[in-house]
C-alpha cells in the first residue's frame, strides 16, 4: 500500500503504537485518513487483523502488547460519529454511518473467543472491554452486536483462566440492565461474587457491578471477603456509589463494627477515609445528623468510635452548636451528649495540652456533680402499669441513655483536688441510693467510683459503706457473717500465738474476741427484731435491691487487683450475699450472683478449687444468659490457672484429712486416682464445649466459640480437631448473621497462624480434617452449600511461612507447606479416583516449599506414584514445582459428590471419630 506524506500504512502504524513515547492520537489520525480515502477497504480490514494477530496471542502484559490494544482500541472508536443534539431532524440520525469498521472488529473478536488458545481468549475480552469502554457516554451500537457481545462475554465469565473471566466481566460493565430483575449480566455478576475462587475476578466484578436493591447485599456480603484488596473495595464502592439512607441502621453499624476492627490497617484506613467522609458529606457535614442515622442510644460504642477518625467533633463546632460549658438539661439528645462525651474524651486524651481547652466545654468537679446528680434525680420511677405504656418506656430508656453519657464524663473531669473529688465521690454515693438508679447505672456508678479511689481496701470501705444504704436485715446478715468471719481468724491467730509463747499478744486477742462475740450477740438479736410482723416493711431484700447490691460487688471484684487478698469482707459478701443468691428465683439475680461468683474465684486459687464443679454445672443447666456468664467465668479460669486447675481440684476433693505414716503407702494410688479425675474433667469440659458449639443458641454458640480461640491463642488447648470445628463453624452458613462471631473467628485465624509455627503445624494438622468433612457432608445438611476450595484457600493462606511474624532466619529449613504436600499427596494415593482428588492436585500448585533438598525428592518420588495412577495425569500435576501457566490461584473444582447414603454414613463416622478425638488427643495445659 502506498502512502502520502501525511499517511502511514499499518504495519508502520502498529510497529510505531508498541512504543510508548508515539503520540497515538496523531497515529490514528495519519492511518484513519489512509482508511477513509480506500473505496474497497477489504485488504484494510485484512491486514489490520493480520497484524492485529501478532499481539492477541501473547498472554504476558507486555508493554508493547499493551501499547497495540491499546491503539486498535482508539483507531477503531475513532469511527464514531459525534453524539447527535435532540433537537436534531430524523432523517440525519437515520442517515448516520453505521461504522463498518468498528463492526468488523466487533465481528472479528466474537469469533476469536472461543480459541484454544487462552491468550486470545483473554485477548479478545480485552478488547472488546476496551472497545465499549472508549465510546461515547450515549453511544448505541446495533441490537444483533449487543445480543452477541453479550453472550459471549457471559460464556467467558465463566473462563477457566482468571484473566479472561476479569476482562470478560469488566467488558460486560456497560451491558447491565440494573432496573430489570433479570439481567443476566447482573445475575452473572452476582453469581462471580459469590462463587468464583480467585480474588482479582470478585475485585473485578465489585468495580463495575452497578447498584441495586438486588445487587447491594452481594457487595456488603464482600466486606467481610477472606481477601484483604476485595474487603478494601467493597468498603471503597460503597462509599463511592452508595447513599448512607439506601442502607438500614443494622446494615450501617455492622459494617462500621466490621470495617473499623478489620485485621488490616489499609482496609480500616478506607473505612476512616473514604466511607465516613463520603457518610458525612451526603448529609451535609451535619454530624449529629449522621449520629441519628446510627441509632447510638442503642450502638453507642460504634458510635463513638466513628466519631474519632472523621476529626470533626472539635471545639470550634462544639462552640458553634451550645456555646456554654454545660449543655441545657432540657436540650439534652442522645445524639449531642454522646458527642459533648466524644468531644472531651478526645481532648483529655491530649493530656496537658488539652487541659486548657477542656476547660471551655467542661465545668469543676464539684459544679459538673451537682449537674449530674440533678439530671439523675429528675428520671422518673415507673411503676407497673406505666411500664405497660410503650413511649413512657422509651422515655425512660432515653434518659437512662444520657445518663450513662453523663456519668461517662466523669473521667474527664479535674478530679485532682481535693474539695472536687470528695464532692463527686459523694454524689455518686447519693445516687447509688436513688430508686431511679437502675442496675446497669449501678455497675457504671460504682466503677467511676472506684477509679477516684486508689487504694483497694479503701475501695472495699466505700461499697460496703454503699450496701449499707441499701440493705436492712440483708446488710446485719452480712454484718453477721463477716464477724463470723474476724472471730475464725482471731482464734487461728490465738492458737498460733500461744504455740509461739506470744503470751501479751494472745491476751490482747482473746480481748479482741470477746468483743466481736459481744458483736455477734447484738446484730443477731437486731437480727430478731427485724424480722418481727411489726417491722416487715423495712425489709429490704427485695430482687431489685440484691441486683443492686450483687453489682455493685461485681464491679468492686473486677475493680481490685488480682493480688489484693480475699479479707474478711470479701468473704462474708461471698457467704451471706453471692452464694444465697445463686439459688434465688429472679434469674436476674441469679446471673449476677454467678458474675461475682466467677469474678471471685480468678483472685483465690483455692476458691476456684472449690467452686469450678458448681460453675460447670451452672453452665450446663441454668438458663442461657446465665449458662453464659458461667462459660466465661470458666475460660476466664483456665485463662487464668491453666488446666492444671482441674488436677488441683481432683485432689482437693479426695485427699485424705491427714496423711498419717500408715496413710502414705496408699499416696501413689491417690495421685494416680486425682490425675485419672483430672483427665475426665479436662475430657468432660472440652466435650461440653464442643457440644456448645453445636447449639440452636447463638449467643451461647458464639460464646463457646470465642472462649476456645482465647484458649488456644494462649497455649491452653493445642488440638487441631478443635481448630478445624471453629474453621467449620466460620463457613457455616447457620452462622451467616453471627457477626460478633464471624468477626472474631475471622481476626483469631490471622492472629493465631502468623503467631509461631508450631500454631501453623496445628492449622496444617486440621486441613484434612476440615476437607474431609465438607466432602462428605449430607446434601441436607449446610455444610453442603460451603465452596471447599475457599476453605483450602484459607488453610493454604494461613499456613504460608511468609506470614509469620516472626519467620525462620533459616531459608533451607522445612516448612508448614512441606508437610502439607507430603499429607496430601498421600491422601491422594489412599484413593485416586476420589473426587476430592482434582481439588488436592491445585493445591499442591498452591504452596510455599522450601529448598530442603531431602523433602523435595520425597515429594518428587510421591509426584511420580501419583502421575502413575490411571485417573491422573501428568498435566494435572506438573505445575506443582514451578511449570505453571502464570495462574497461581485455584479456581473453583467442579466435582460429582457421593449419595447422600455414603455422606451420611460418612458424617456420623466423622461425629463419632471426632467426639472420641476431641476427649483422648486434644493437649491441654
Amino acid at each position: 500500500i502506498m502512502t502520502a506524506d501525511n499517511e502511514m500504512d499499518i504495519k508502520e502504524a502498529f510497529q510505531r503504537a508498541q512504543k510508548g513515547h508515539n503520540n497515538k492520537a496523531k497515529l490514528v489520525a495519519s492511518l484513519k485518513s489512509r482508511y477513509n480515502k480506500l473505496e474497497d477497504k477489504t485488504l484494510f480490514h485484512e491486514e489490520f487483523v493480520h497484524c492485529l494477530k501478532y499481539a492477541m496471542i501473547v498472554y504476558k502484559r507486555e508493554p508493547a502488547v499493551e501499547n497495540v490494544i491499546e491503539f486498535v482500541a482508539r483507531f477503531a472508536t475513532s469511527f464514531q460519529s459525534p453524539p447527535k443534539a435532540e433537537e436534531e431532524d430524523q432523517e440525519e440520525e437515520e442517515d448516520e454511518d453505521d461504522h463498518p469498521f468498528l463492526s468488523f472488529i466487533f465481528n472479528f473478536l466474537l469469533e476469536s473467543h472461543k480459541a484454544n488458545s487462552h491468550a486470545v481468549r483473554f485477548r479478545a475480552c480485552q478488547l472488546i472491554n476496551k472497545l465499549l469502554g472508549s465510546m461515547a457516554e450515549n453511544a448505541q451500537i446495533d441490537d444483533d452486536l449487543f445480543d452477541h457481545i453479550h453472550q459471549a462475554m457471559l460464556v467467558r465469565v465463566t473462563d477457566k483462566f482468571p484473566n479472561v473471566r476479569i476482562q470478560a466481566a469488566l467488558a460486560m460493565t456497560r451491558l447491565q440492565q440494573p432496573k430489570d430483575p433479570d439481567c443476566p449480566t447482573i445475575n452473572a455478576y452476582m453469581l462471580i461474587l459469590d462463587n468464583d475462587s480467585n480474588a482479582e475476578v470478585r475485585r473485578a466484578v465489585l468495580s463495575c457491578i452497578a447498584m441495586s436493591p438486588q445487587t447491594l447485599p452481594k457487595v456488603l456480603k464482600r466486606t467481610r471477603d477472606i481477601k484483604e484488596n476485595v474487603r478494601k473495595l467493597a468498603y471503597q464502592v460503597l462509599a463511592d456509589k452508595v447513599h448512607i439512607r439506601a442502607l438500614t441502621i443494622a446494615q450501617r453499624v455492622s459494617l462500621l463494627q466490621q470495617g473499623l476492627h478489620d485485621i488490616s490497617e489499609s482496609v480500616r484506613e478506607v473505612v476512616c477515609t473514604c466511607l465516613l467522609p463520603a457518610w458525612l458529606g451526603r448529609l451535609d457535614g451535619n454530624i449529629i445528623e449522621m449520629l441519628h442515622r446510627l441509632d447510638v442510644e442503642n450502638c453507642a460504642q460504634t458510635a463513638l468510635e466513628t466519631l474519632r477518625p472523621l476529626q470533626h467533633f472539635q471545639l470550634e463546632v462544639y462552640l458553634v452548636l451550645f456555646n456554654r460549658k454545660l449543655i441545657p438539661v432540657d436540650s439534652l439528645t442522645c445524639e449531642n451528649v454522646l458527642y459533648w462525651r466524644a468531644l472531651c474524651e478526645f481532648i483529655k486524651a491530649k493530656g496537658d495540652e488539652g487541659d486548657e481547652m477542656l476547660e471551655q466545654v467542661l465545668p469543676d468537679a464539684a459544679t459538673y456533680a451537682d449537674y449530674l446528680y440533678g439530671y439523675l434525680r429528675a428520671v422518673p420511677v415507673l411503676s407497673e402499669e406505666q411500664r405497660a405504656d410503650f413511649s413512657q418506656l422509651e422515655l425512660v430508656m432515653t434518659r437512662e441513655f444520657i445518663s450513662q453519657q453523663l456519668i461517662y464524663l466523669i473521667r474527664c473531669l479535674d478530679t485532682n483536688e481535693e474539695g472536687g473529688r470528695k464532692r463527686v465521690l459523694a454524689v455518686l454515693q447519693e445516687m447509688l441510693a436513688l430508686p431511679q438508679t437502675t442496675s446497669s447505672l449501678v455497675s457504671l456508678l460504682t466503677e467511676k467510683m472506684l477509679t477516684l479511689i486508689p487504694d483497694d481496701h479503701r475501695r472495699i470501705q466505700i461499697v460496703s459503706y454503699s450496701l449499707y444504704l441499701n440493705l436492712n436485715v440483708f446488710l446485719l446478715k452480712f454484718k453477721l457473717a463477716e464477724v463470723k468471719v474476724r472471730i475464725m481468724e482471731a482464734k487461728q491467730t490465738l492458737e498460733d500465738c500461744i504455740t509461739a509463747q506470744e503470751f501479751s499478744r494472745a491476751a490482747e486477742l482473746k480481748d479482741s474476741i470477746t468483743e466481736l462475740e459481744n458483736r455477734r450477740n447484738q446484730i443477731v438479736q437486731e437480727i430478731a427484731q427485724s424480722t418481727e410482723p411489726k417491722r416487715k416493711h423495712y425489709i429490704l431484700n427485695d430482687p431489685d435491691t440484691l441486683l443492686r447490691c450483687l453489682t455493685m460487688c461485681a464491679e468492686l471484684l473486677k475493680q481490685i487487683s488480682l493480688k489484693t487478698r480475699i479479707g474478711p469482707t470479701i468473704s462474708a459478701l461471698m457467704s451471706s450475699l453471692v452464694l444465697p443468691s445463686i439459688a434465688n428465683s429472679h434469674p436476674a439475680v441469679r446471673n449476677m450472683a454467678v458474675v461475682c461468683l466467677g469474678t471471685c474465684t480468678l483472685h483465690s486459687k483455692d476458691l476456684a478449687k472449690t467452686h469450678m464443679v458448681l460453675l460447670l454445672q451452672i453452665a450446663q443447666l441454668d438458663e442461657v444468659k446465665i449458662r453464659i456468664s458461667a462459660l466465661r467465668a470458666i475460660i476466664d479460669l483456665l485463662l487464668t490457672f491453666g488446666f492444671q486447675l482441674l488436677s488441683e481440684t481432683a485432689a482437693s476433693q479426695t485427699a485424705p484429712p491427714t496423711q498419717s505414716p500408715d496413710r502414705q503407702e496408699d499416696a501413689p494410688a491417690v495421685a494416680n486416682e486425682n490425675q485419672e479425675l483430672s483427665e475426665d474433667t479436662a475430657q468432660s469440659i472440652l466435650v461440653m464445649l464442643s457440644e456448645f458449639l453445636d447449639s440452636e443458641v447463638s449467643d451461647l454458640r458464639t460464646e463457646t466459640a470465642e472462649g476456645l480461640a482465647k484458649l488456644m491463642y494462649t497455649g491452653r488447648i493445642s488440638s487441631a480437631k478443635m481448630l478445624s470445628r471453629l474453621v467449620l463453624l466460620w463457613y457455616n452458613p447457620v452462622t451467616e448473621d453471627d457477626t460478633h462471631l464471624r468477626h472474631c473467628l475471622g481476626v483469631f485465624f490471622q492472629l493465631y497462624a502468623r503467631e509461631s509455627r508450631a500454631h501453623q503445624e496445628v492449622v496444617e494438622e486440621s486441613f484434612l480434617l476440615t476437607v474431609r468433612t465438607l466432602m462428605n457432608a449430607p446434601a441436607t445438611s449446610p455444610l453442603a452449600e460451603v465452596d471447599v476450595s475457599n476453605v483450602v484457600e484459607l488453610l493454604v493462606e494461613l499456613t504460608r511461612p511468609s506470614v509469620l511474624i516472626k519467620p525462620s532466619a533459616k531459608t533451607e529449613e522445612v516448612c508448614v507447606h512441606d508437610y502439607l504436600a507430603v499429607r496430601i499427596c498421600g491422601e491422594m494415593l489412599k484413593d485416586p479416583t476420589a473426587p476430592e482428588v482434582r481439588l488436592y492436585a491445585k493445591t499442591l500448585s498452591n504452596l510455599e516449599l522450601s529448598r530442603e533438598e531431602t523433602v523435595r525428592k520425597d515429594l518428587q518420588t510421591l509426584l511420580q506414584e501419583l502421575v502413575q495412577a490411571p485417573i491422573l495425569t501428568f498435566s494435572l500435576l506438573c505445575s506443582t514445582f514451578g511449570h505453571s501457566d502464570g495462574e497461581n490461584v485455584p479456581e473453583s473444582v467442579h466435582m460429582v459428590r457421593p449419595s447422600r447414603r455414603a455422606k451420611t454414613a460418612a458424617l456420623e463416622k466423622t461425629k463419632m471419630d471426632l467426639s472420641k478425638l476431641i476427649n483422648q488427643e486434644a493437649n491441654v495445659s
